[in-house]
């Protein structure tokens, strides 16, 4: 049993992080502001993590788990409130590789902005560097788009919304564009893995290996509904997440370092499996947008691939 500290505990990421590693039997502590429902059978740390005081200078933690840093003032503030620590891993982003950049990306890639991304992007650059001077040994993980149960953002729950309605799905010109995934379960399985064996690499891509177009990525989520997707596709000249879940921005993670070490990752039909069975009992957990009102107003008249 491990006494691991998790930033945030309370949305998506950060929550199935905790609950994860407090079905695991491990200590769990959340560090958060106490305004939302907490974890099950974890220990709140009530605090803003830029004012937080003595409240860690006296445990001694086994592990940090970062997910909330979004820039160098969240390391430093942080860092700078802890004890005794015997790891840390710092969720970080594939926004830190700039569009231009050769794929697929590798650890050692150039960073830089990305002008899909913008501060977002930025500011994780800034915190990977914090967090490198103040503590050489963390481990920094950077996964492409994260999905599964608990996910508040508009993404796989828009197509199930979709299908649901028994609507067509408006695809981005020919639905093409490739994504790469990782299921949240997976992150949580790789930070096990990191944890535990110490890796003397301190930076990896996490993702699943194979990516998938974006119409495969609907005609799944479909299938899962137990419905078969009639396509439009928008050749116009609109801007891309007026009306879909992703940016215009096709990009590759070359995962082969967390390959080594955890082969197999969750399929994405059985992670979107699970996501569809969390979503039927948490639609008002997720932050809708207005796609399909975007859509009813502006593509009327679109016809069906």
């Amino acid at each position: 049993m491990k006494k691991i500290l998790v930033t945030g505990g309370t949305v998506f990421v950060s929550r199935y992080v905790a609950e994860y590693c407090a079905a695991r039997g491990h200590e769990v502590f959340v560090l958060n502001r106490g305004t939302k429902t907490q974890p099950p059978g974890v220990s709140l740390i009530k605090c803003d993590r830029h004012s937080i005081g003595d409240k860690l200078r006296n445990i001694r933690f086994d592990a940090v788990v970062d997910v909330t840093a979004y820039d160098a003032r969240d390391i430093v503030d942080l860092t700078g409130a802890l004890g005794d620590c015997g790891a840390y891993v710092m969720i970080s982003s594939s926004a830190v590789y700039p569009e231009t950049g050769a794929q697929p990306f590798r650890e050692e890639s150039p960073l830089g902005p990305n002008k899909f991304w913008g501060e977002y992007g930025v500011g994780k650059i800034l915190a990977e560097r914090a967090l490198q001077a103040r503590f050489p040994g963390a481990y920094i993980l950077r996964p492409p788009y994260l999905y599964g149960e608990m996910n508040n953002v508009y993404r796989e729950a828009f197509v199930f919304e979709c299908a649901e309605k028994k609507r067509p799905f408006f695809l981005p010109k020919d639905g093409a564009m490739r994504l790469q995934f990782f299921h949240v379960r997976d992150l949580c399985r790789f930070i096990d893995v990191v944890l535990e064996k110490r890796p003397e690499r301190h930076v990896f891509n996490v993702g699943n290996n194979d990516p998938i177009t974006v119409k495969d990525w609907a005609a799944l989520c479909y299938r899962i509904v137990g419905r078969k997707p009639e396509y439009v596709g928008v050749h116009e000249d609109v801007e891309q997440r007026n009306y879909f879940s992703f940016y215009d921005y096709e990009y590759r993670l070359d995962v082969e370092n967390q390959r080594a070490m955890m082969p197999e990752t969750t399929s994405l039909e059985d992670g979107l499996e699970r996501a569809y069975a969390w979503y039927r009992g948490n639609r008002e957990k997720v932050g809708v947008k207005p796609f399909i009102a975007y859509i009813d107003e502006n593509f009327g008249r679109i016809p069906k691939l």
